[in-house]
């Protein structure tokens, strides 16, 4: 037994110090303390419950005054078109507005087309919705005028669970390990004694969807929907656990 229990103590010295000085400084490493630790990753992944939609347009304009009128129409027409199909106003957000001359025009552009566009106006918005509803939504917009939205972020909404499950999955998936260590050892987990939550890993996103440029409003056709379809939310946890053995 004594020869394990050396061989107990070197295991555990190669595996703290593959997990930093930290641990090396938490955990003594001597032949009085028989413990494995073990640091572990796993994540959780569940369902976005909520879809943030943006939504916005660009208009132009001879000057500020027609300009202006013009990126109002098109505004409340586009809230308008919102507010009718049910959604709260409450959950449309303003992002951004602003009026300024343009002075980007296309080269290859007559001087009667670019006195047409001295000025432009952009105004977006962020509207919130069920992730089942988010094409729906994108689609109303442009409908009304949104030649400037596309882009839509997926969220689960309480993070703090998904994190919480993350980290359960980990220090499962860490006393498994340690169980395996004790198999090889011929010894027997006594169980844990101490476990800590790092700092969580930085799970792949997805990309959002990059914004469309649509060029004046969808015509009287029947047009449909986008076929967009809802992401899934993963997060990530570490922990460092430490299991007591016989």
């Amino acid at each position: 037994m004594q020869l394990v229990a050396r061989y107990a103590t070197s295991l555990l010295a190669a595996v703290i110090a593959t997990t930093g000085l930290i641990h090396a400084q938490t955990i003594q490493v001597d032949k009085n303390n028989r413990t494995i630790a073990i640091t572990a990753s796993d994540k959780a992944i569940t369902d976005a419950d909520l879809a943030v939609v943006h939504i916005g347009f660009q208009v132009y304009g001879a000057d500020e005054t027609s300009t202006y009128a013009a990126g109002s129409t098109t505004s409340n027409a586009i809230i308008d078109a919102l507010k009718k199909a049910g959604i709260p106003e409450k959950s449309i957000e303003s992002e951004n507005q602003n009026l300024q001359p343009n002075n980007f025009h296309d080269p290859q552009e007559s001087q009667m087309d670019r006195a047409k566009k001295q000025f432009m106006l952009n105004q977006s918005w962020t509207v919130k919705t069920k992730p089942d509803d988010a094409a729906k939504t994108l689609h109303l917009a442009v409908e009304a005028g949104a030649n400037q939205s596309g882009q839509i972020d997926w969220k689960y909404q309480d993070m703090n669970d998904l994190q919480a499950k993350a980290a359960a999955n980990a220090l499962a998936k860490a006393q498994v390990i340690a169980q395996q260590m004790a198999q090889g050892l011929n010894v027997k987990l006594a169980g844990l004694i101490y476990a800590s939550n790092q700092a969580p890993e930085s799970p792949v996103r997805p990309m959002p969807m990059m914004a469309m440029s649509v060029h004046g409003r969808l015509s009287a056709a029947k047009v449909a929907p986008l076929a967009i379809t809802g992401r899934q939310i993963e997060e990530s946890a570490t922990v460092y656990a430490v299991f007591a053995i016989e």
